[in-house]
């Protein structure tokens, strides 16, 4: 059984966090990492992010869509990584879901911009660290 400290310090560190990290595989086997926005989460069940649809980070996922989120506080020196799979949405309601003032910048079609991609994180599995302890749990078990 899971430590519920545990859970909750997760949980609080992916609340305070605005950028994620994201890490992909790469096409030649190497990982690569990269910031991304936090925009919706389901608790540490479920991630909501935006990308374009023609960057190579889309291609790469279309290929293999095993990758990890990472969320840190440098503050309290600890960490939180969660493996999954990431699920591409060109749906509608999908966009919506994400869609703010501002994403004009990114999408300047709006909305159904084609260039417009919402990727949907389901995690399997997580690893928190703190107070000198990894600590590995399944997010189906809380």
């Amino acid at each position: 059984m899971i430590d519920n400290n545990i859970i909750v310090e997760s949980n609080e560190l992916v609340e305070d966090s605005k950028i994620v990290m994201v890490g992909t595989n790469g096409e030649d086997g190497y990982p690569n990492i990269k910031a991304m926005m936090r925009l919706k989460h389901d608790g540490l069940k479920k991630f909501w992010l935006s990308t374009n649809t023609s960057s190579k980070r889309t291609g790469l996922l279309k290929k293999d869509n095993k990758i990890c989120l990472y969320f840190v506080d440098e503050d309290k020196f600890s960490g939180l990584m969660l493996i999954g799979r990431i699920e591409l949405l060109q749906d509608r309601e999908s966009k919506k879901m994400l869609w703010n003032d501002g994403c004009e910048v990114y999408y300047p079609l709006g909305i159904d911009d084609p260039d417009y991609t919402v990727l949907c994180f389901t995690t399997e599995r997580a690893n928190y660290y703190r107070h000198l302890k990894n600590v590995t749990f399944n997010v189906e078990d809380i």
